[in-house]
């Protein structure tokens, strides 16, 4: 092998990266190679698998491929073939054939199963640790680069290092955005890689590559390479003899002008059937094998390993993995690739498919020969792509979306192919909307609906699910008066839809209409929705409308009328079987929301748990991040924090999937509530999270982005900017309030009582407090009479009136414990808890406090746990005894780690300082900090820094000369 040269500070940071992942706190990491075609990244990626290996690493190699870029998973499942899945959790992978977003999650469960595999897999293997090395990136299939973003956000916990390789200037935005966003959440390492120095190319490669080269001639052949390690070994390789190039007379070649001439050359000495041999390897990818290429030459198999044997020693082909075969250099690929004549390759892809067929390979496998074989219409051939597209469709709606495409390009535009093409272009469109493409889809969807005038024969149920289909992409570009304008248009002509069609549209302008106006102006056509429904037997539809009459009746706050219309779909919902629901989760997604606004949480995960298994197992994943984001704001109100912020992950990266910055909005701001109360006072990650979600929403005025104003006002308020968080309600819905959802707007008007109290502005606290409570009564709901109490309380704190503001906090508590509301019941308890010390309550405070701080540290509730330590003296008179807190009782509790980072932030390092001393990511150390602060009860670095002081002092308090430096 070529040595390698002048790389050994990318070596240096390459081990670091090793020994950092397999020490006591090591976790994943991702390593980006960038740099120029030939620049040396396979080399080292190479170098780096090599010292893995020695450090008894698993590592798995693969490639994505400039000629297959529509092949599903093609380079991680290229890796995952080194892997005997024999030894592999069989459930890792398995279940998730209708659900990307669950492959993604079962592919890293098995990375990280490999990595560290269980005590069945025998005795000696112990923390062996994962290295997947995936070369040629920028070539990548939409599906490979998905999971490599959700790998990059949601690393594997486990000791696993993902190495990419790409060409800088080819890699596609999605892939260079990922990673750039892996660099900013600490996951993600990159390398540019440059130019070799001279003086490594001319004093170790040159003497290696061609013994005898006058220097000056290496000098030469240097300076036409610009340095690039694979131009320089080529020049070098070519017979270096005084070739004339275009400098001159003895001018060195110029890679760009020579560089495919001199390596085609190595394919001079062949005879014709190795040559033949090596393109049609160059053809098949990665289905390389000795039977297929048998196949497609003509020859016998023992032929064929003839010229494979003696293409290896020649150094043009390599083994690899199961059989396979390649080209030494993807450089060399291309270039054989590109020198076949036109009409020849078609014919190797013909015959590749044909073997490919009679092997029983699956469609997916088989449709980029059938594609690159293609020349006019083929109905064979275009069902052949049909179904690869169904087959691929849920788990990579990308290549199902392009495999159509190809069919549509080369169906006939003939009368008889007319529904063919209908059928086939509305396929398209779905998958177009599955995978981001909103935009055309719906302009695709718009000539499938002129395709199909009303009357055709045969058309009308296309007709309707393409209609029906462009309002939901309407709705999600955040379009609702063109949804509605459609749908209406669409019932109103004569003669009329069909019944079923009539519900079906009818159904999604009950979802359309309520972000385009308000709910009262389509009341009326959802009831007649839910009566054309029942007379027509339609269960789950009528069901459907149901949700959707619940739902909108709930916003409003008609609670009278929102609880019968959701026990009436919940009635439907539940005697329906799994089978009547797999086409429409959508119930689901109103009805569970109706009952979590009408504070029924139980009821309300029981059916977006059974949603979500439903959408799971049929594909049905634009519905996911409604059903994730209904059962995490069920686990908000109930203070199940952690795993509502696992939720809300999860529907924010099938919400970047689909690509609705409406829809992302919407997640965005659920995801900022979770973490508004799940990080600690001083972290700024929920604040950060809601001004995305709000930027993500722009000038929208729909529910969603109400929603995203409203929580960004309660991330701001506890933050303590008031006049931010009033500008932030006032966004949301008008000075009047009336943009805002009626049926939580009392907890909304708190944000704004608060606000006005801090500034001193008492009599507009009064009027919020006043109406907060006049409309909390009209509800009726517990959380909000609960918070119209505390409104008021704080206007009687604001007049001084503290045992009467005392009453009103108390009974706040007690309404939303009887509700379950332990997010709102803990808030209350903290607030009442120094009042009732201070109205001279101690024994009644005191209980309140241990309460509410035993309430926030199950929960997970970082930022009520630091409110309760800081408002812990006002209850008790006294600082918490030494034994509470003090160094004796916590510091044991630390791993060394830990004990390291609180000792470096008492020294003042700031968070990338300490990252750097330690060699671990900054996001590493946050997850560092956020155990230290759960396990010490402190909440601030300055807290944290003080308690480091003093058990370095043996329990003493700081003098003078040792302050500590509190680091932000």
């Amino acid at each position: 092998m070529i040595p390698l040269v002048s790389r050994a500070a990318e070596l240096d940071r390459l081990d670091a990266v090793l020994d950092r992942t397999l020490g006591q706190d090591g976790g994943s990491t991702v390593v980006d190679l960038a740099g120029a075609a030939g620049i040396g990244k396979s080399r080292l990626m190479a170098e780096f698998c090599q010292r893995a290996r020695v450090r008894g690493m698993t590592v798995l190699h693969g490639w994505a491929t400039e000629f297959e870029q529509h092949i599903p998973y093609r380079p991680f499942s290229d890796a995952l073939a080194d892997h005997d899945m024999a030894s592999a959790d069989p459930g890792a992978g398995a279940g998730h054939r209708g659900n990307r977003f669950g492959l993604h999650r079962s592919v890293a469960k098995l990375l990280a199963e490999i990595a560290e595999p269980g005590p069945e897999a025998g005795p000696g293997t112990g923390r062996r640790g994962l290295v997947v090395a995936l070369d040629d990136l920028h070539w990548a299939d939409p599906a490979s680069l998905e999971l490599l973003d959700h790998l990059v956000r949601h690393p594997p916990h486990a000791p696993v290092v993902i190495v990419v390789a790409r060409r800088d200037r080819q890699t596609a935005a999605s892939l260079a955005a990922a990673l750039t966003r892996g660099i900013d959440l600490g996951t993600v390492l990159r390398l540019d890689l440059g130019p070799l120095a001279e003086h490594a190319c001319l004093q170790v490669l040159a003497p290696e590559v061609a013994p005898g080269l006058p220097p000056g001639r290496a000098a030469e052949l240097y300076a036409a390479s610009h340095g690039n390690p694979l131009y320089f070994l080529a020049l070098l390789q070519a017979g270096h003899g005084g070739q004339t190039g275009p400098g001159g007379e003895h001018g060195a070649p110029q890679p760009s002008a020579g560089l495919g001439s001199l390596l085609l050359d190595e394919l001079t000495p062949l005879t014709a059937a190795q040559r033949r041999t090596a393109e049609v390897v160059a053809l098949l990818g990665d289905h390389g094998t000795a039977a297929l290429l048998a196949v497609v030459t003509g020859q016998d198999e023992a032929a064929v390993d003839a010229d494979l044997d003696a293409l290896a020693r020649r150094d043009v082909l390599r083994p690899g993995q199961g059989g396979r075969w390649t080209l030494r250099h993807p450089v060399l690929r291309t270039l054989v690739h590109e020198s076949i004549a036109p009409q020849e390759r078609i014919r190797i892809h013909r015959l590749a498919a044909a073997g490919l067929a009679e092997a029983g390979t699956p469609a997916t496998e088989r449709a980029h020969h059938v594609e690159q074989s293609l020349t006019g219409w083929d109905p064979e051939a275009v069902a052949v792509l049909s179904e690869a597209a169904e087959q691929s469709a849920a788990t990579a709606p990308a290549s199902s979306a392009h495999w159509l495409g190809v069919a549509l390009a080369h169906l006939p535009d003939h009368p008889r192919h007319t529904g063919l093409r209908r059928d086939l272009m509305l396929r398209r469109a779905q998958a177009l909307g599955v995978c981001g493409g909103l935009r055309e889809s719906r302009d695709l969807l718009h000539q499938v609906i002129a395709m199909s005038p009303p009357g055709e024969a045969g058309a009308a149920g296309v007709r309707t699910s393409a209609v029906t289909l462009c309002a939901v992409m309407e709705r999600h570009l955040g379009r609702y008066a063109e949804a509605v304008a459609l749908l209406r248009r669409e019932l109103s002509r004569d003669p009329g839809p069909a019944l079923a069609d009539t519900v079906e549209l009818s159904l999604e302008l009950g979802s359309s209409a309520p972000h385009a106006t308000a709910y009262p102006q389509v009341r009326a056509d959802v009831a007649r929705t839910v009566d054309l429904a029942r007379s027509s037997g339609d269960e789950v539809a009528e069901a459907g409308a149901l949700a959707i009459m619940a739902l909108g009746e709930t916003y409003e706050g008609e609670m009278s009328a929102a609880r019968e219309a959701t026990d009436r779909a919940a009635a439907l919902v539940d005697a329906l079987t799994d089978h009547d629901l797999a086409s429409l989760c959508e119930p689901f997604v109103r009805l569970g929301w109706a009952e979590a606004f009408q504070e029924r949480y139980a009821d309300a995960e029981r059916h977006a748990d059974r949603g979500l298994a439903i959408a799971r197992r049929g594909g049905l994943l634009y519905v996911l991040p409604h059903l994730l984001l209904c059962k995490a704001q069920v686990h908000i109100q109930t203070l199940r924090l952690d795993s509502a912020v696992e939720l809300a992950d999860e529907a924010e990266t099938i919400a970047r999937g689909i690509g609705s910055d409406e829809l992302l909005a919407f997640v965005l701001a659920n995801k900022a509530y979770a973490l508004t109360y799940a990080v600690p006072p001083d972290d700024p990650t929920a604040l950060t999270v809601a001004e995305e979600a709000v930027a993500a929403a722009g000038m929208g005025t729909s529910w969603w982005a109400s929603i995203a104003w409203c929580l960004l006002a309660h991330a701001v308020v506890l933050a303590g900017d008031m006049p931010r968080a009033r500008g932030a309600v006032f966004r949301a819905g008008g000075e009047d309030l009336l943009g805002i959802q009626p049926s939580v707007r009392p907890l909304v008007m708190e944000v704004l009582v608060v606000s006005a109290v801090a500034v001193g502005e008492t009599d507009a606290a009064r009027k919020w407090a006043e109406r907060a409570r006049e409309e909390a009564d009209r509800l009726g709901l517990p959380t909000q009479r609960a918070s119209a109490l505390r409104s008021a309380a704080h206007c009687l704190l604001a007049d001084g009136d503290v045992a009467a503001a005392v009453e009103l906090v108390e009974e706040a508590a007690a309404e939303t414990a009887r509700q379950g509301t332990v997010l709102w019941e803990t808030f209350s308890l903290l607030l009442g808890a120094p009042l009732t010390a201070a109205a001279g309550h101690p024994d009644r405070a005191q209980a309140m406090w241990t309460r509410a701080r035993q309430l926030a540290a199950t929960g997970g509730a970082l930022q009520l746990t630091g409110l309760a330590d800081a408002l812990r003296p006002a209850v008790y008179g006294t600082p918490a005894p030494e034994a509470d807190s003090g160094p004796a009782a916590v510091f044991p509790s630390l791993s060394p780690r830990e004990r390291e980072i609180a000792a470096l932030i008492a020294e003042g390092l700031t968070t990338p300082d300490i990252a750097a001393r330690l060699y671990l990511s900054p996001r590493t150390v946050e997850s560092h900090l956020s155990r230290i602060y759960r396990k010490t009860g402190v909440t601030s670095r300055a807290a944290l820094a003080v308690l480091q002081i003093r058990s370095e002092l043996g329990g003493r308090e700081p003098g003078p000369g040792r302050a500590p430096n509190a680091p932000r």
